[in-house]
């Protein structure tokens, strides 16, 4: 923007009540990070007068206390003025150093990767199913918020009742997301006790990874109106069903038009046509992509100890977890890592949970993908058997392979993989790989309580 827009911008959101700004970028966990800038600074904020010590966060690279700092440069084209207090307005930053993008800016590995799917003539689309408990404290302990969800024999997964008990959550939430028109076509109570889901339309992979980050911000903030939190750990407790950020994508030409869709295949759900025959061969390409990579993606995409006891059929609960465990895909097989489903044309990436980092997940599913497109990867026949139930024989003899069932195990492939280090950069595929390292050595160095429990007078 010259000059004279940023001034008419700034005189609207001035008229608009808007007093400050934030030009956000993301840390390694995908947590937002900014310097609030009084909205008559709009223009100062533009050509770069925040800068950023990123070494001191981190994750965030080696920059130390005797270099410079980086230079955060907001997307004015992508601010949201926040529709639960008006007084601010966020707008999705870059970072630089010495003019030059900086290696850990998780946005612009986003940016890079969509680049890369333009210049194949792609436009890449991504819907977010976003799962997160509200709860509040009783006690020493968290409780879903809604005391009627603890009479549960066994779930009160889709119940209408407590889903109406919620509404002081629910409706302000919908309430703000159709106010960013973001378009809400529905929500419910999901199977853990204070567990939400809401589904919105889908758009570009970098618009929903923004508003992914404005997302938790507002679900933060309505819990905290209500004395709760609302909390993204994707497995709060042992019997609690997980939490998941399912990625669905798919690619379009430049009129929008879904190249993973059969001509004739739409309005088939549930109809004559087979749902193998309503997907073009582009869809099973990227989807052989993403298995080629499965274990490097899921290092990034459960990014944390706790990601991978969400990831088993069953753990601790009454029920079936629901969870993808396998390196394969279905149609409607939900125990497996990639979906293709009946009800739309894209690929339901299931693995994702709510703790990942948007940007840097959506990035390299997006790079796995192309690459099997660029490779012509065949993904072999879907899975639609039930995993949950089959023997360790019967899957080698189908040669279905076990996502990793630790950080450890996943940070280790992540590390080994060559894919990752190009396409993220050595940095940055750095920078992960000794954060989640030394996650997971600490994890395994602290004694918890059922250590305690179950050795401490064994003897």
């Amino acid at each position: 923007m010259d000059q004279g827009e940023l001034a008419v911008l700034r005189d609207e959101l001035t008229r608009g009540g808007v007093r400050y700004l934030f030009g956000s970028y993301v840390d390694m966990h995908g947590v937002p990070k900014a310097k609030c800038v009084p909205v008559g600074h709009l223009a100062d904020m533009a050509a770069g007068s925040e800068l950023y010590t990123v070494g001191a966060l981190e994750g965030m690279g080696d920059l130390g206390p005797n270099e410079d700092e980086c230079v955060a440069i907001p997307d004015l084209g992508a601010l949201t003025v926040l529709p639960w207090d008006r007084r601010y307005a966020i707008a999705p930053a870059n970072l630089w150093l010495h003019d030059q993008p900086y290696s850990h800016d998780f946005r612009r590995l986003l940016q890079n990767q969509l680049a890369e799917a333009a210049a194949l003539g792609f436009r890449v689309n991504m819907g977010v199913e976003p799962e997160m408990y509200v709860l509040r404290r009783e006690g020493g302990d968290w409780v879903p918020w809604i005391a009627e969800d603890r009479a549960n024999l066994p779930t009160r997964g889709y119940d209408l009742e407590t889903a109406m008990l919620a509404d002081p959550f629910l409706e302000p939430m919908v309430t703000y997301i159709n106010e960013l028109g973001w378009d809400v076509y529905s929500f419910d109570h999901e199977g853990g006790d204070g567990q939400y889901e809401f589904d919105f339309g889908y758009t570009d992979a970098l618009a929903m990874a923004d508003r992914m980050v404005i997302f938790r911000l507002m679900a933060k903030h309505v819990a905290r109106s209500l004395g709760c939190i609302a909390s993204f750990m994707p497995k709060p407790t042992q019997k609690a069903f997980g939490s998941g950020a399912h990625l669905n994508i798919s690619l379009a030409d430049e009129s929008g038009r879904n190249l993973f869709e059969r001509a004739g295949s739409a309005g088939h759900v549930g109809g004559l046509m087979p749902v193998e025959a309503s997907y073009q061969e582009l869809a099973y390409q990227f989807t052989a992509g993403i298995l080629e990579h499965a274990g490097a993606l899921t290092a990034v995409l459960a990014p944390t100890v706790n990601s991978y006891k969400r990831l088993l059929p069953v753990g601790l609960m009454n029920e079936i977890s629901w969870a993808p465990v396998f390196r394969a895909y279905g149609h409607n097989n939900r125990t497996l890592m990639l979906r293709l489903p009946v009800s739309r044309r894209c690929i339901e990436v299931r693995v994702a949970d709510s703790a990942a980092n948007i940007y840097l997940g959506t990035a390299l599913v997006i790079a796995a993908g192309l690459d099997g497109i660029r490779r012509n990867l065949k993904p072999g026949d879907p899975v639609n058997i039930n995993t949950y139930e089959a023997t360790p024989a019967q899957l080698a003899a189908a040669s279905i392979e076990r996502l990793p069932a630790t950080l450890g195990e996943a940070v280790e492939e992540f590390a080994r993989s060559e894919f990752a280090r190009d396409i993220l950069g050595e940095p940055v595929h750095r920078s992960f790989t000794e954060l989640k390292r030394a996650e997971w050595q600490t994890y395994n160095t602290v004694v918890g309580q059922w250590e305690k429990d179950t050795y401490l007078q064994l003897w």
